[in-house]
């Protein structure tokens, strides 16, 4: 730390407010918000950090700068417009999901409805309902709502002295010809955006009201309009799902999980007790800041909501982001309401829970996705790996290794093997160890596996691997290469994985490697690394459920 960060530190008040560094060429990489600046501030430099990544950024900060605010709330608010306008390499930054379009209801006259995306936002263009996450049923209810409420289709008149086909086929009003007035379309307007904002209560009231009032009026035609419309909305709201009987209920359910390099995460929205739509959002993100990259999301999200906020949050994922009054503060600085956070237990277990499996499927699909594309591209894969870890083989035939126990106990030891990317299940191999019964050692483990596996090189069933994965640190590799040598094994590229940092090791190499966060390589060696843990712990669940009913006998 250089004499002029270290006289800012210290000046540094004990006041809420955000800090943003600099490094030597005077660019923003890190933007914070705390309660405490000085207590906030004074850990980065005076405390220990187990990441790799905060390890980094000390390293590379240059200037201190900090911004008081009254609150920690305005500090929260603060933060996200800072990291928005100067993108920070050391912030968590979620890609602008360009695929998420909106509802746009065009400031005209008379306004049109459109599907628009994020990108083209814009408060000057009219009134935006969203983000929709799934665009095949965002433009099924985009015709629905054409049939439902026949706007303005085209932006400008197609014939100066009569409609169009639109109103001869009940789709539009023809608003350009007179035959609809200002007021009556406004009307119109309005009961889209009660559809929109999940208010369909509401909305059939209004509908049955105006069928009445033109009933009376003797307007049959319009009262048979408006009879057509009551129907199809009331269908179309039988088919969602009741989940309380109590109608007001407005709530956001929000699952997140983690697994391989990808988050997911599920919203299900409730308006009047009706599940009115489900959100699936999918990051490939590392195992570090899931807590950071979710806390990233939640901001994001409720940031740009174009849509009635709910008058609950509810997610057990959300104790762990930050303090929930703080949370419920700025919530209601954006919705103009207040909105209450709940974490999803009691009465509300059973919607979290089916939150909770919608993103389960989430998890499994974008999985099998990220692995058709590591299929597709397994030579470039392959070759990425090659030149990055140094193999001297093209990886083909990757085998990895996992030892599970418990204190010592039923010591297995799993192997898989992937060829060309994908498992090969036909070639797995189950271990039990015999050298280390009643004594947890899982160097000597991997020792005695190791060298049970390269005994059997050239044997039927037993193919040479071009790369071996031990998952463990340098340690446990260097206790590999020690058997590979007095073997006199060759031919077979060897790594290690060390799962708190995803660190790769190589054999006689003191530094690690960090393969690129986001890489099909890095996603292809934990999925293997994973897919090895999840088998050793299976075959170890089997052996102690044999013993306790042996025991049991």
């Amino acid at each position: 730390m250089n004499d002029v960060l270290m006289e800012t530190v210290k000046l540094v008040p004990e006041q809420p407010g955000c800090y943003l560094y600099y490094d030597k060429d005077g660019q923003i990489i890190y933007v914070g918000k705390a309660k405490n600046l000085k207590r906030r501030v004074y850990s980065y430099f005076h405390k220990q950090h187990d990441s790799v990544k905060t390890n980094i950024l000390v390293s590379q900060i240059e200037k201190l700068e900090y911004i008081i605010t009254d609150s920690e709330v305005e500090a929260l608010i603060l933060e996200s417009h800072l990291i928005k306008k100067h993108k920070p390499k050391y912030n968590i930054l979620l890609k602008d999901d360009k695929k998420y379009p909106y509802f746009l209801i065009t400031e005209e006259d008379f306004p049109r409805i459109q599907i628009v995306r994020k990108k083209n936002l814009n408060p000057d263009r009219g009134k935006f309902f969203g983000p929709y996450t799934d665009v095949r049923a965002m433009h099924a209810t985009l015709d629905f709502l054409k049939k439902i409420f026949p706007l303005k289709q085209c932006k400008t008149p197609k014939f100066s002295n009569r409609p169009c086909l639109y109103y001869h086929i009940g789709k539009c009003l023809a608003p350009c010809q007179g035959k609809v007035t200002p007021d009556e379309y406004q009307k119109l307007i309005h009961q889209v955006e009660l559809f929109l904002s999940g208010k369909q209560s509401e909305l059939l009231k209004q509908i049955q009201e105006q069928m009445k009032k033109y009933s009376e009026e003797e307007q049959f035609e319009k009262a048979a309009k408006m009879r057509d419309s009551y129907l199809d909305l009331q269908k179309t709201l039988e088919r969602q799902k009741v989940v309380y009987e109590n109608t007001k209920l407005n709530e956001d359910i929000i699952a997140v999980l983690y697994e391989d390099g990808i988050l997911a995460i599920v919203i299900m929205m409730v308006r009047e007790g009706r599940l009115i739509d489900k959100k699936d959002f999918t990051y490939f993100v590392d195992n570090i800041d899931k807590t950071e990259y979710f806390e990233t999301f939640f901001r994001d999200y409720y940031t740009n909501l174009k849509l009635e906020f709910p008058d609950k949050i509810v997610s057990k994922d959300l104790e762990g982001v930050g303090e929930k009054e703080l949370y419920e503060n700025w919530l209601k600085i954006l919705s103009g309401k207040k909105v209450k956070i709940h974490y999803g237990s009691g009465k509300y277990s059973e919607l979290y829970d089916l939150a909770k499996k919608n993103a389960e499927n989430l998890l499994e699909n974008s999985k099998l996705k990220k692995m058709a594309q590591i299929r597709d591209d397994f030579n470039e894969v392959g070759s990425y790996l090659a030149d990055k870890l140094k193999l001297a083989n093209f990886p083909n035939r990757i085998e990895c290794y996992d030892i599970s126990h418990i204190q010592g106990t039923n010591t297995v030891a799993s192997m898989v093997v992937f060829q060309n990317g994908l498992p090969k299940k036909t070639a797995y191999r189950k271990f039990k160890i015999r050298m280390t019964e009643g004594k947890p050692d899982d160097f000597l483990s991997m020792k005695e596996v190791l060298s049970r596996r390269l005994s059997r090189l050239g044997e039927s069933k037993w193919e040479k691997p071009d790369l071996i994965i031990i998952d463990g640190g340098k340690g446990q590799l260097s206790s590999v290469m020690q058997i590979v040598k007095d073997m006199g094994v060759t031919g077979i590229d060897f790594v290690s994985l060390a799962k708190r940092e995803e660190e790769v090791f190589l054999p006689n190499q003191s530094t690690s490697i960090l393969l690129p966060r986001n890489s099909n390589a890095l996603y292809l060696i934990q999925r293997i690394r994973d897919e090895a843990h999840r088998f050793a712990i299976t075959y170890h669940r089997d052996l102690r459920s044999k013993a306790l009913k042996q025991h049991g006998n």
